[in-house]
């Protein structure tokens, strides 16, 4: 199916699609939607900004049986952030119709949620620590739905979730079709995968391209200046709609949104230490644009989408490179551009070269005057310092150290060896 309305949806589903503007299905909706619609279930592998969340909620929506009031399917999600943002999402598809949909997460009031189960919604969206504490509870009854959405489950591994989701999985039906997006999918969620999924079906979309195309690269040095010196300068050369600046840790988050803020900049904090009232009463300044900076963590590259990102900032390169495009994947969404700047130190020169073999093309740049400007290649400066090297060893092998020493023999072998030195660079030169 090349357009939306190829597809024979219910007219609720045709019209919910029209208004959020979709025209043509991205890859992985094109692959995915077809094989939920089946019953077929499938591992989506794609980077982030494809499309994936719709590429299940759409056919899920449609197979949807608003005479049953029971659950049908169940979409779990790592993050707090991220289950509230596919909630969002859902309500927009089904706002005109009887199908009910309820969000449970952590950092809640765990009997409110119970209260709220009285009726049995038809899809269930949350977290899997609260999805398991109600299954636990007999309060939400899992055993009728034949679908299971597991969103970022790479992430949901790392985060030591996936026992949790096997506690409830194994209260659902033997012939439970599950759909696993995942932006990568280590060996080590495999054993998960066997268990509850028969010959799956696994489109990978093309690693290639992890990123979009409308989103340029700048790497920009320190250049024996602090990360925070560069950083202000990089916030003085541009004028963003809204940037994210990424730190590896909370602490350093703060750290840095401290410095901006005593700077004279108003900026937005999202990570992991904030409460889940903070975290909401943020999220919520954030698409009020109350901020046009946002200091973050990687909690915010995998679990949060924040509308109108132009600008990423790498205030440091991940700990976890695959993180990278996460990060970058929060700008040049929905056919936008993007810019994602890079600050490095020399020391990060092998994950740089790291990142590069992902395929990311960066280009060297760096501040003048306010004002980003290219720089010549740091590749040049490399290959310049090893042909030193090279000339260095050339000319140490040819000045001998003399059998009998005098007074300043080491000086006259220097002096030696700056001849050799200055020969071989002009031979070079004229090779050239």
């Amino acid at each position: 199916m090349s357009k939306y309305t190829d597809y024979n949806f219910q007219p609720f589903l045709r019209e919910a699609i029209q208004k959020l503007g979709f025209t043509e299905p991205t890859p992985i909706q094109k692959e995915m939607i077809p094989l939920i619609l089946k019953g077929k279930s499938a591992i989506g592998q794609a980077h982030t900004g494809t499309g994936k969340t719709h590429s299940f909620l759409i056919p899920i929506v449609e197979r949807i049986r608003q005479d049953k009031q029971e659950v049908q399917a169940v979409i779990a999600a790592p993050t707090r952030e991220l289950a509230m943002q596919i909630n969002v999402e859902l309500h927009k598809l089904i706002e005109e119709t009887d199908i009910q949909a309820k969000l449970f997460i952590g950092g809640t009031d765990k009997q409110r949620s119970i209260d709220k189960l009285k009726t049995q919604p038809q899809i269930v969206v949350g977290t899997p620590g609260r999805i398991r504490d109600l299954v636990n509870e007999k309060a939400l009854l899992v055993h009728t739905a034949s679908i299971l959405v597991i969103d970022e489950a790479d992430l949901a591994f790392d985060m030591g979730f996936i026992e949790d989701i096997d506690q409830f999985a194994s209260q659902m039906p033997e012939t439970l079709e599950m759909f696993v997006f995942s932006a990568t999918v280590p060996e080590s969620l495999q054993p998960f995968l066997k268990k509850y999924m028969e010959s799956p079906v696994h489109i990978q979309m093309d690693d290639k391209k992890p990123v979009a195309e409308n989103l340029d690269f700048y790497l920009i040095p320190t250049r024996s200046k602090s990360r925070n010196q560069k950083l202000l300068e990089i916030m003085e050369a541009i004028n963003p709609y809204l940037a994210i600046i990424f730190t590896n840790t909370r602490k350093q988050a703060e750290y840095v949104a401290d410095f901006l803020t005593t700077n004279g900049y108003r900026v937005g904090r999202v990570h992991g230490d904030l409460t889940p009232r903070d975290r909401k009463k943020m999220m919520k300044q954030i698409r009020d644009l109350e901020f046009q900076y946002i200091v973050a963590t990687d909690l915010a590259a995998r679990g949060i989408d924040i509308p109108g990102v132009s600008h990423v900032i790498n205030y440091e390169l991940p700990t976890d490179l695959e993180f990278f495009i996460h990060r970058v994947g929060r700008t040049a969404r929905a056919g936008n551009k993007g810019l994602a700047i890079t600050i490095f130190e020399p020391s990060d020169e092998d994950a740089i070269a790291r990142v590069e073999n992902m395929g990311i093309p960066f280009q060297a740049k760096d501040i003048k005057n306010e004002e980003i400007v290219d720089m010549k290649d740091r590749h040049q400066r490399q290959k310049r310092e090893r042909k030193e090297d090279e000339i260095d060893k050339i000319a140490k092998a040819r000045v001998r150290k003399p059998k009998k020493v005098k007074p300043g023999y080491k000086r006259n072998m220097r002096w030696e060896m700056e001849k050799i030195k200055k020969k071989e660079r002009r031979k070079r030169s004229r090779n050239r």
